[in-house]
């Protein structure tokens, strides 16, 4: 997304002439976990958006995925994905979780606004997705990537979800590319959902040990998880793009979890106990403090990484939405 043009305002159309359908999702920006899950009335409203794009018509109600991006916002390959996924016969959603709240970009300060209100906003286009007359609510897909696969993660979470939207539903699949793993609920079950992370192991954006070490807790846990790491690849992999440095990123991949307990508070690393006043600024000072910060990180492809992660995607929802 370039300039100041919110995503809602441009006209996308794929190559079969297919036009996205703007659809608003009532969301919210919660402070931190803890309120979104335990002081909900006490949230900032906003609306957020997307565009709905489906496959030819006639097929009945069909699977649907959201597709949610990172910090540099809606980019083109997120639209390419899109429009493999109607390709394949499942719907795509795009959701834009800036334009709304008047942010471009999070990658030189991730404390525009909360990792739980990236989640909020996805559980809620959940919840308005399984209305949607040509949506199978039993077939909806998330895919998120690097701050948009955190958001993801937590949406699936049932602790979380289940604050947002119906809690008879349950997403079907989830696809995390190259998340950060960086705050993790304490009782991380998902239910039924399946679980996909996908991680290079040049990352130098997030820790592919982190999101290990998530995985294997949803595992413990009893859920259908696992985990690709992708040798040789940097973050964005997916992006039909040569690897560049991005020098006003701040990371700080090597950091201590944030763990959240099941009232949403979290347990600030070096205290143990749950503090329902901390925040993901909290967090992140205490990081620069204790020496983990890091300015600038990579993204970008090499080779055929990119038909690397087409495949992977295509082949996960093609089991798990269209099976």
């Amino acid at each position: 997304m370039t300039g100041s043009q919110r995503f809602r305002d441009r006209e996308v159309v794929f190559g079969s002439g297919l036009r996205g359908e703007t659809i608003d999702i009532p969301s919210a920006s919660p402070l931190n976990y803890w309120q979104a899950i335990s002081d909900p009335a006490a949230m900032p409203r906003v609306t957020v958006d997307g565009k709905l794009f489906l496959p030819e018509s006639g097929r009945g109600r069909m699977p649907v995925v959201v597709i949610v991006p990172g910090s540099l916002s809606i980019a083109a390959s997120h639209l390419r994905h899109a429009e493999t996924l109607v390709d394949m016969g499942i719907a795509a959603f795009v959701l834009d979780p800036f334009g709304a709240r008047g942010v471009t970009s999070t990658v030189a300060n991730q404390a525009q606004f909360s990792f739980a209100a990236s989640a909020y906003d996805v559980a809620a286009a959940v919840g308005v997705l399984a209305r949607h007359p040509a949506i199978d609510p039993a077939r909806i897909g998330l895919q998120g990537h690097s701050r948009g696969g955190s958001a993801v993660l937590t949406a699936a979470t049932r602790l979380f979800c289940e604050t947002v939207h119906d809690p008879a539903l349950c997403v079907r699949a989830v696809l995390a590319a190259y998340p950060w793993c960086g705050h993790q609920f304490l009782d991380p079950d998902v239910g039924a959902t399946e679980v996909r992370v996908v991680v290079g192991d040049q990352d130098d954006w997030v820790s592919p040990q982190q999101c290990q070490g998530y995985v294997q807790a949803l595992r413990l846990w009893g859920g259908d998880a696992s985990i690709r790491i992708v040798a040789g690849a940097e973050h964005s992999f997916d992006r039909e793009e040569p690897v560049q440095h991005i020098a006003e990123a701040s990371v700080s991949p090597a950091a201590p979890t944030g763990y959240i307990a099941d009232d949403g508070a979290f347990v600030h690393p070096t205290e143990g106990m749950p503090n329902p006043a901390l925040t993901d600024r909290d967090l992140a000072v205490y990081a620069l403090k204790a020496g983990y910060g890091v300015r600038g990180a990579t993204i970008g492809a090499q080779g055929d990484q990119p038909a690397l992660f087409r495949a992977e995607m295509t082949g996960f929802f093609g089991r798990t939405l269209l099976s």
